[in-house]
């Protein structure tokens, strides 16, 4: 009867309301956490500049020493971001006005895609932890030991399949910065690194890299725990993929009929995401890791250009005039 049908219909909306509420409320909370971590990380960094000395002695190693547990925790940090990316927020992240449409508002009332930056916000956050890292230590040896620590870490994160953190790793390590200390990277046994640097090569459009994603896909397809389900995508190189997918190809074909194969390809990566996203992590959660990986101090650029040459020395004339002025500020 129409009554029934009626109730049948009040019940389920009802039920998407109250899960869209839940959603929202988790979502709401998620964001408030993120300020929180977020202000925790800017008062230890400006602690750490107060008191340089005070900090030096709490470092990655010292919280922990075990490359696959900080492979694990951060890939409970991966996780978790990732599951708060809804779909909506790539459509949100890659809209553009219709240039036949004259209604100027058309973007303004865009919610931003803000849990979409906040991830990626959270691979910079990391290559600079790692830089930090590795320039802080006073000793070579020591800071030798940070460098190879961490190319055991992204070791790891790319037999999980967290490919996010591996690149933001490998592109800490590859910060000028780093890069430079040459005497520290003379200690350090490199083969390991180029194996992983290798892997995430840029040319041929990211060729190996895209090859070792489709194998942990596969993986993923046909696994049988919830350890061989995890597939993180190297984030930055899947947005670049849906923008030039959206942008490069036109929504319409030249007859007027919609694209598509387009919209089925962007469909296709954008379920793929949403696929691995919804993986639970199934490793322990470690606390204190956690909370050093998301609030121990980063520097910013030019903190770690300082840090790094009084490491190690300019080494030039433009190097020199560089540490003069940054020390003046």
């Amino acid at each position: 009867s129409t009554e029934l049908k009626n109730r049948k219909t009040q019940k389920a909306v009802s039920q998407m309301s109250q899960g869209l509420i839940r959603r929202l409320t988790v979502l709401s909370q998620y964001e408030e956490a993120l300020v929180k971590i977020n202000a925790t990380a800017a008062e230890r960094l400006t602690a750490l500049k107060a008191k340089p000395q005070a900090s030096i002695q709490r470092d990655m190693l010292s919280i922990c020493n075990d490359p696959f547990t900080v492979a694990q925790q951060l890939t409970h940090i991966e996780l978790e971001r990732l599951s708060y990316i809804g779909p909506e927020e790539f459509v949100q992240a890659f809209v553009r006005k219709d240039p036949l449409d004259n209604d100027k508002s058309c973007f303004s009332d865009h919610k931003k895609a803000s849990n979409l930056e906040a991830y990626v916000e959270w691979f910079n956050r990391l290559s600079y932890l790692v830089a930090t890292e590795i320039c802080m230590p006073v000793k070579k040896k020591h800071r030798a030991r940070v460098i190879e620590f961490f190319i055991d870490v992204a070791r790891e994160c790319f037999n999980i399949g967290n490919f996010n953190s591996l690149m933001a790793i490998i592109s800490g390590m590859n910060m000028s910065p780093v890069s430079r200390l040459k005497k520290t990277w003379s200690k350090v046994k490199t083969a390991k690194f180029d194996i992983l640097e290798h892997q995430m090569d840029p040319s041929s459009n990211f060729y190996n890299y895209r090859t070792a994603l489709r194998g942990a896909t596969q993986r993923s397809i046909t696994a049988n725990s919830s350890r061989e389900k995890i597939v993180i995508p190297f984030f930055s190189l899947l947005i670049k993929d849906i923008y030039f997918l959206n942008e490069g190809c036109a929504n319409r074909l030249q007859n007027g009929h919609i694209n598509f194969e387009k919209f089925w390809e962007l469909a296709k990566q954008v379920s793929e995401f949403m696929t691995w996203k919804k993986v639970e992590c199934p490793f322990e959660k470690d606390r204190k890791i956690l909370q050093y990986l998301l609030t121990a101090p980063a520097f910013n650029e030019d903190a770690l250009y300082l840090a790094s040459y009084e490491s190690e020395g300019p080494e030039n004339n433009m190097e020199k005039d560089r540490w003069k002025s940054l020390r003046c500020v």
